[in-house]
C-alpha cells in the first residue's frame, strides 16, 4: 500500500528554516559584536601607544627647552665675559698710551708755564695752569697741535692773576700708528 505522509512537512521545513535563519542572525550578530570589540580594542591599544609616544616627546621637549635655556644663559654669560675681557684689554692697551700722553705733555711744556691740574675724561684732557704771558700759552697750543699724540687744542679761558695768566684748555688725545710714534 502506498504511504501517505500526513504530517505537516511544510510547516516543519519552514520552522527549521526559520530556526536556521535566527541562528544565522544570532551568529552574525555575535560575529559582528566580536569584530566591533576587536576593532575597538585595536584602536584603544593604538591610542595608548600614541599617548605613550606623545608623553615621551613632551618629556624630551621639556628637556630640550631646558637645554636651550641653559645655552642662552651660557651665551649671555659669554657675552658679558667677552665685554669684560674687551674692557680689560682696552684698559691694558691704553695703559702705555696714557703714560706716553702724560710724558708728551711734559715735553711740549714751554718755559714759563706750569700745570696746576690735568683731568682726563674719555679722549679729552682738561689742562689748567699758570703762564707768564699769552705768548707762552699760544706756544703751548702750537706744540700740542704739532704733537702726534694730541689734536685740536682748545683754549677755553684766560684770566689775569696778578703778574701771571691763569688758563684753562682742552686737548684731544690721539693714537698714532706704531711707525709715527717712533
Amino acid at each position: 500500500m502506498a504511504r501517505i505522509n500526513l504530517r505537516p512537512w511544510r510547516e516543519e521545513r519552514n520552522e527549521r528554516l526559520q530556526k536556521r535563519f535566527i541562528g544565522n542572525i544570532v551568529g552574525a550578530a555575535l560575529l559582528g559584536g566580536l569584530v566591533v570589540l576587536g576593532i575597538s580594542y585595536y584602536y584603544d591599544v593604538q591610542m595608548e601607544r600614541q599617548n605613550v609616544r606623545n608623553s615621551y616627546l613632551k618629556a624630551e621637549i621639556v628637556k630640550l627647552d631646558q637645554k636651550i635655556k641653559e645655552i642662552q644663559e651660557l651665551r649671555a654669560k659669554r657675552e658679558r665675559l667677552l665685554e669684560r675681557l674687551q674692557a680689560i684689554q682696552q684698559l691694558q692697551g691704553n695703559r702705555p698710551i696714557i703714560v706716553r700722553n702724560f710724558d708728551e705733555l711734559v715735553r711740549v711744556l714751554p718755559d714759563g708755564i706750569q700745570y696746576d691740574s690735568l683731568i682726563r675724561r674719555g679722549e679729552v684732557i682738561t689742562i689748567e695752569g699758570m703762564a707768564e704771558d699769552n705768548n707762552d700759552i699760544s706756544g703751548l697750543m702750537r706744540r700740542l697741535d704739532a704733537s702726534i699724540w694730541f689734536k685740536e687744542p682748545n683754549l677755553r679761558q684766560v684770566d689775569k692773576a696778578g703778574a701771571e695768566q691763569r688758563f684753562n684748555m682742552n686737548v684731544g688725545m690721539t693714537r698714532p700708528d706704531a711707525e709715527e710714534a717712533k
